[in-house]
């Protein structure tokens, strides 16, 4: 599989897209405006612990207050090798948080999510500083291995050397994927810059007083070469010079090994054209995601979860239904890995799979849905088929999808993706009118409404504006205003045309 990253980056605004066969399987991007702090680090001060939940909200001189869970405290940590926090942190026993910290404190932490929504940054204060070939956590005391380092004798040679390194008392380290098959001096030399780091932001820490900023994770373009570009990448192509220059420094200085395969884009045809990027990009804001047999998949974002309903569409199949079935549903098991990894979605995921009879079919479906998971950077986890025939899984979510960093909130149907129809806008209309009736404070109203809603009563209820003349002793005229929403009107009162919709608009 031929794998490359593309990077397009202005004063504006940066993106990096990773491609596997010229085909785009993530995206990422960056703006000034954006206000990035996964990877901060604050120096924050305790606003308010609350017990029952065992969490506290800390003030990092953002607009909302940082989310600290007591498992996110620092604790006596296990001699694991798997290089995480660990899996069951949650279940763990930890002591009340009102005996760790109080209100006021001030604590150095780390933002481990950005805020979503109305909930604001996820904090820890188990802190981490990510290097090129080791991640150093000052308050943890274990060596630890990526995952994806599967190698036993490599593991364990990694460990020895890890350790080795680690003076004592000097905290913990996670050996990365790319330190795979690395020397002692290139270990040592990276502990000794990440300590001196972490040395620094101590002392700013020392030095100020909280909520501020003490330390900045690397920006996305510099974030992304440091953590994913190896020898499993074909390239990295960029198309901004300066850019081009300081990620050829970078791993003229960490890898050399690896400096013929950046790459600067000098052609007429932008970088992103050529590869066809933006038009995939547009596609992720579709509800519906076609698929090769000719079935749908249709995502629905919701304020608790995603759900994800599998459709076969106008493939029906040669053979039994059971067999078309199995095909449109392999089909989406892999589409819905791309598009959770494409689209950037966290949380929790329901995906509606059409029904099927056989237990080893539902198997095979599940075993395919985790096989193009597990090429997910971020955590996954997919459980079993649910009674209702349902597949529920999680996602690791740090950051807004892509689809909520893009768009806003619809203005017109305040985000509720439909609009009332002009016959349910003229029955509110009509209802608004009898309130206006009933307060005898109105001589004349003047309704403005939309063409499409003025269309239907002109041609379905012609005698609408006389009868509600009569009913409510009010002299009422209807003109159409196409800048109104389809399904917004307003009431006009009197010679001035005072705006009084608020005063009478009803349910």
């Amino acid at each position: 599989m031929e794998r490359d990253i593309l990077i397009t980056a202005t004063r504006h605004e940066s993106w990096v897209a990773m491609v596997e066969d010229n085909k785009l399987v993530e995206i990422m991007f960056d703006r000034p405006d954006q206000g990035r702090i996964v990877g901060d680090i604050f120096l924050g001060r305790v606003e308010a612990v609350l017990p029952g939940i065992q969490a506290a909200f800390v003030d990092i001189g953002t607009e909302k207050a940082g989310f600290l869970h007591v498992a996110d405290l620092e604790h006596e940590d296990d001699d694991d090798d798997n290089g995480g926090r660990g899996r069951n942190r949650r279940s763990r026993k930890y002591p009340p948080i009102q005996d760790l910290i109080k209100k006021g404190q001030e604590i150095i932490v780390q933002a481990t999510k950005e805020p979503i929504g109305t909930k604001g940054s996820r904090l820890t204060a188990q802190i981490s500083l990510p290097g090129r070939f080791l991640v150093y956590m000052p308050g943890a005391s274990r060596v630890g291995v990526s995952r994806k380092i599967e190698q036993r004798d490599e593991r364990a040679r990694l460990k020895k050397l890890g350790k080795s390194i680690l003076p004592e008392n000097a905290g913990g380290i996670i050996v990365r994927t790319v330190g795979e098959e690395l020397t002692k001096a290139t270990f040592e030399r990276e502990f000794k810059r990440l300590r001196a780091t972490w040395n620094k932001i101590k002392k700013r820490a020392d030095s100020s007083k909280a909520p501020v900023t003490v330390h900045r994770e690397a920006k996305l373009i510099s974030g992304v070469i440091r953590d994913l570009f190896s020898d499993k990448f074909g390239s990295v192509i960029v198309d901004n010079r300066d850019v081009y220059s300081e990620i050829l420094q970078y791993v003229k200085n960490v890898d050399p090994e690896l400096k013929d395969r950046v790459r600067f884009h000098d052609d007429p045809v932008p970088l992103f054209d050529k590869y066809g990027i933006g038009e995939e990009v547009q596609r992720t804001f579709h509800r519906r995601v076609d698929l090769p047999s000719g079935g749908h998949i249709v995502i629905e974002p919701t304020e608790a979860l995603v759900s994800i309903d599998v459709n076969t569409g106008r493939y029906t199949g040669k053979k039994d239904p059971e067999s078309t079935i199995l095909k449109v549903n392999m089909d989406a098991a892999r589409e819905i890995a791309k598009q959770l990894r494409l689209r950037d979605v966290g949380g929790i995921i329901v995906c509606d799979f059409i029904d099927m009879e056989s237990q080893q079919n539902r198997d095979k479906v599940l075993h395919e849905l985790r096989t193009h998971l597990g090429r997910d950077r971020a955590r996954t986890k997919a459980f079993e088929v649910s009674s209702l025939g349902l597949v529920e899984m999680t996602r690791q979510r740090v950051r807004p999808s892509l689809f909520q960093s893009l768009t806003l909130t619809c203005p017109t149907c305040s985000g509720r993706g439909r609009i009332q129809a002009p016959a349910t806008v003229v029955r509110t209309i009509e209802r608004s009118l009898k309130r206006a009736g009933s307060s005898g404070a109105e001589k004349s109203i003047l309704v403005k409404v939309h063409p499409e809603v003025a269309l239907r009563i002109l041609e379905e209820e012609p005698g609408f504006v006389r009868r509600m003349s009569r009913y409510t002793k009010i002299k009422v005229d209807v003109r159409d205003d196409p800048l109104l929403g389809q399904d917004d009107f307003r009431f006009l009162s009197g010679p001035a045309e005072t705006d009084v919709t608020a005063k009478y608009a009803a349910a």
